[in-house]
């Protein structure tokens, strides 16, 4: 089956696998898209893009911020775009939450949708609604939860990515796996970065799978008032360090989840820490990374996740069953520590 319909807080969000974006006006059927994209993609697909009007933002994370959004807004009131008017992100997850943004409180929301050309936008970012901007290093501190109407997957897109954009791409995926499926992450284990980019049968079996699971978490908790707060296992610490130490969104990840599953070690008696371990580095990702732990432990304190005097922690009980546990400050400032 190459395309599917959820129905997400009364949303339609529509996926087509297995396409060809030449393809895109006929199938998604906007009639007169304004495509937002980046520098890096604009120039891979600069004749693809030749029948769009294409507002082209930087490349980088450093870019993701309010200086960036009224770049493109002020694009915006010149084209002329109104109510009417439809947004398609085509790049990475920087490209798709800035667009998906943008396209929330421009004239109070316009319709939006999603070509995700990294491994890490396909399988993460451009799903389930997350839009927003950082903050200086405070990752996606302005934001909204508003579906797309589409998401679009040509998977040919991904021959242009340097080898760095895969790995960066398969923490998500150790992720998905870690947290909700043991049978994914035993099966992740039979291959590594270079044998699964090569299998691209494969790939893209698996690019599907963490879709579909990503997206029925996020059907069933939206707002992430429970089971959706489980994507973010190693992402709590992750944030803290990705932009103060301007790491890659995977690498960050996978540190993160090192440290989540040291953490469970001692909360919930978690013994497959090693196990985790070698299939980070087995897809080329980092265990460890030395910081400044008390400017991290500030950092962490200014996350989202953060109630009050605790900290929603995402930890293993074993590999693919994820849970949440409170964790108070004072007690998550002595495991940072030590």
């Amino acid at each position: 089956m190459n395309s599917y319909t959820y129905i997400i807080n009364g949303k339609e969000v529509n996926y087509f696998f297995y396409k060809n974006f030449k393809n895109l006006k006929s199938i998604v059927g906007f009639k007169a898209p304004i495509v937002i994209t980046d520098e890096n993609v604009y120039h891979f697909y600069r004749k693809q893009l030749s029948k769009y009007e294409c507002i082209v933002i930087p490349s980088g994370e450093e870019f993701k911020n309010q200086r960036t959004v009224d770049f493109v807004i002020d694009r915006l009131i010149h084209l002329g775009a109104d109510r009417s008017s439809q947004l398609i992100g085509v790049g990475g997850g920087v490209v798709t939450d800035i667009t998906g943004h943008i396209a929330s409180v421009y004239m109070r929301g316009i319709d939006f949708g999603f070509v995700p050309t990294t491994l890490l936008a396909m399988v993460d970012a451009s799903i389930g609604g997350k839009n927003g901007i950082d903050v200086g290093i405070y990752k996606n501190m302005i934001g909204n939860i508003r579906q797309p109407s589409f998401i679009f997957y040509d998977f040919s897109l991904l021959n242009s990515l340097p080898i760095e954009q895969y790995i960066n791409g398969f923490a998500e995926i150790i992720k998905h796996a870690c947290i909700k499926d043991q049978k994914m992450f035993k099966h992740l284990e039979n291959f590594d970065t270079k044998t699964l980019i090569k299998n691209k049968s494969e790939l893209y079996h698996i690019i599907e799978q963490n879709v579909l699971l990503k997206t029925l978490v996020v059907a069933n908790d939206e707002k992430e008032n429970g089971e959706r707060k489980l994507l973010n296992f190693g992402h709590t610490l992750g944030h803290a360090i990705e932009n103060l130490y301007q790491l890659s969104h995977g690498h960050a990840v996978s540190i993160g989840m090192t440290y989540a599953c040291r953490i469970s070690e001692n909360q919930s008696g978690f013994k497959e820490t090693n196990r985790v371990c070698d299939l980070i580095k087995k897809y080329e990702l980092p265990t460890e990374f030395k910081f400044n732990k008390l400017e991290i432990f500030e950092n962490m304190k200014k996350d989202k996740k953060k109630e009050k005097d605790k900290m929603n922690y995402i930890l293993l009980k074993k590999i693919g069953k994820g849970y949440i546990e409170s964790i108070s400050l004072s007690d998550l400032k002595q495991i940072i520590l030590n």
